[in-house]
C-alpha cells in the first residue's frame, strides 16, 4: 500500500526541463510581468469595447425615443388633419341650416323648433372640438381670415372694415377651416 502511494506522490511531483531555474515559484515569478502585461491589456481592449457599446446602446436608445415622439406627434397631426377635413365638410350643413333659420317662420312652428334644436347641437358639438365662426362684422379687413367678394357704399361704415358677412368662416384654433366671405367698405 505504500508503494502505491509513494508512486503517486511522485508521478504528481512536477517535471522541470533543465536549465528551468531552481524551482517552479522562480519561473512563475518570471512569467507573471508579462502575464500581468497582457491582462492589463485585454482588460482595456475590453474597457474600450464595453464603452463603444455602451455608448452605442445609448445613442440606439436616444433614436429610439425621438422615433416614438416623433409617431405620436405625426399621429396627432394626422388625427387633427381628419378632424379638420371631416369638419369642412359638415360646414355646408352647417350653412343650410342658418339659411332655414333666416327665413321668416313661426317661431312656435315644430318644424322651426327642431332646425333651431338641430343647429344649436351641431353648433355646440364644433364648438367643443374647438371650432369657432370668424365673425369680424365692423372690424378691419383681415385677408388672413376673410375673402373679400363685394364692395360696400362709404355710408356703411368706416374705410377698409367688414360690413356684411355673406357667409361666416370658421377656424379651428389658428388653422383656418373656411375664410368668412364678406363685403368690404372700399378706401377712398
Amino acid at each position: 500500500m505504500d508503494r502505491k502511494k509513494k508512486k503517486t506522490e511522485q508521478d504528481q511531483a512536477p517535471v522541470f526541463p533543465e536549465g528551468a531555474g531552481l524551482s517552479p515559484e522562480a519561473d512563475n515569478q518570471a512569467e507573471k510581468p508579462q502575464e500581468t502585461a497582457d491582462l492589463l491589456e485585454e482588460l482595456e481592449e475590453a474597457r474600450a469595447k464595453w464603452e463603444e457599446y455602451l455608448g452605442l446602446a445609448q445613442r440606439v436608445q436616444a433614436d429610439y425615443d425621438n422615433f416614438r415622439k416623433r409617431n405620436r406627434q405625426v399621429a396627432a397631426e394626422s388625427y387633427d388633419d381628419g378632424a379638420r377635413a371631416f369638419i369642412k365638410t359638415i360646414l355646408p350643413v352647417v350653412d343650410n341650416l342658418e339659411r332655414a333659420l333666416s327665413v321668416e317662420k313661426d317661431k312656435e312652428d315644430p318644424l322651426f323648433k327642431g332646425v333651431t334644436l338641430v343647429q344649436k347641437q351641431l353648433m355646440e358639438a364644433l364648438m367643443t372640438r374647438g371650432v369657432t365662426p370668424i365673425s369680424r362684422l365692423g372690424e378691419p379687413f383681415d385677408p388672413k381670415l376673410e375673402d373679400a367678394v363685394a364692395q360696400g357704399s362709404p355710408e356703411e361704415g368706416d374705410p377698409g372694415t367688414v360690413c356684411e358677412v355673406v357667409l361666416t368662416g370658421y377656424q379651428m384654433g389658428e388653422n383656418v377651416l373656411r375664410h368668412a366671405m364678406v363685403r368690404v367698405v372700399p378706401d377712398l
